[in-house]
């Protein structure tokens, strides 16, 4: 266990995640910012993405638990991604659409933001958010972060308005 909220624990993926994994990944109404469903081979290589993140940086997007059922509802983590010339940590959340407006991705976003500040000793961590994702936008406020910037990100032959939503750690100088 990487660490537990109130509802929720969180946890490295595995490969037995994967059936878990294509609920979400698989799902339409789910992966609009990514303009579609995943196949299963695309499922498979997120996967195999997030164990390669454990061993490189000690982190990537964990799985995510709810403690009543022990059941896989979501994925919610820390990622380098690119943004514009440099690599920029960020907290990242996707959620089974039945798990949606119950709070657990801002549950688990704060305590990912506490781990990025006090583990990792990062000066700040950001969200990167499609321009029509609203709620992902909302959760990032929610966690304390204001947009700072935008960026065209260039995915499955399609042009993205990306917003960049920033949170510092004040206990750095």
């Amino acid at each position: 266990m990487i660490f537990e909220t109130e509802r929720l624990y969180l946890r490295e993926l595995n490969q037995n995640d994967y059936i878990a994994l294509c609920k979400i990944l698989k799902d339409e109404e789910v992966m609009y910012a990514y303009e579609g469903a995943f196949s299963d081979e695309e499922v498979q290589i997120w996967l195999d993405r997030q164990i390669q993140r454990y061993a490189l940086y000690g982190f990537g997007l964990w799985a995510v638990i709810l403690k009543e059922n022990h059941e896989l509802i979501g994925q919610c983590g820390l990622t380098m991604q690119p943004w514009r010339e440099e690599e920029v940590l960020e907290i990242g959340y996707l959620f089974q659409k039945k798990y949606w407006h119950k709070g657990y991705a801002i549950e688990a976003a704060k305590e990912c933001k506490k781990y990025a500040f006090q583990v990792l000793n990062a000066e700040y961590v950001c969200s990167i958010i499609r321009d029509t994702n609203i709620a992902s936008q909302r959760v990032a406020i929610k966690n304390g972060m204001i947009k700072k910037d935008t960026w065209i990100k260039h995915y499955r032959g399609i042009d993205m308005l990306h917003y960049q939503y920033i949170c510092k750690n004040q206990n750095k100088n």
